[in-house]
């Protein structure tokens, strides 16, 4: 079933891009940086380019997915936000564009560092902390990816 990461350049939403394209029917990237669309590409992924804060186009990029990889550090990060003052205001509307798109499933990615809650109207949640590798949050956003059902 196809999935989408929002914040597809970030460390950790590389390597859950890696993680999840060997299995994933369809894999969708959501970024802000042009320079990271090639090597996405290159891996058979669909790359949407915009703001991380334009949640009309989050929408869009997520239309017809099942599951969403939210990760936090993208609405935190040094990069540019045109339509939302902080994170909280970037988090709160990626999880109205997802369930106006219809996903049923969300992994949440966060760390130590860019902590938050997502609404409780967001589809069926899963929350992945990163506190150590990447490689290690990656692996875990996979097999939540491909579960049944999330714990």
């Amino acid at each position: 079933m196809p999935v989408i990461v929002i914040g597809a350049d970030t460390p950790v939403g590389r390597a859950a891009v890696k993680a999840i394209v060997p299995a994933a029917a369809e894999v969708r990237a959501f970024i802000s940086d042009a320079q990271q669309a090639g090597a996405l590409k290159a891996r058979g992924v669909k790359v949407a380019l915009g703001d991380v804060s334009d949640f009309s186009h989050v929408e869009a990029a997520a239309l017809n997915c099942f599951c969403a990889v939210l990760v936090a550090e993208a609405a935190m990060d040094g990069r540019e936000r045109s339509f939302a003052a902080t994170g909280q205001e970037v988090w709160e509307g990626w999880a109205t564009a997802i369930r106006n798109a219809g996903l049923q499933r969300t992994i949440w990615v966060s760390s130590n560092e860019f902590q938050a809650q997502l609404p409780s109207s967001t589809p069926e949640v899963a929350t992945v902390l990163v506190s150590g590798s990447t490689g290690e949050a990656a692996r875990a956003i996979a097999e939540l990816e491909e579960a049944q059902n999330l714990p």
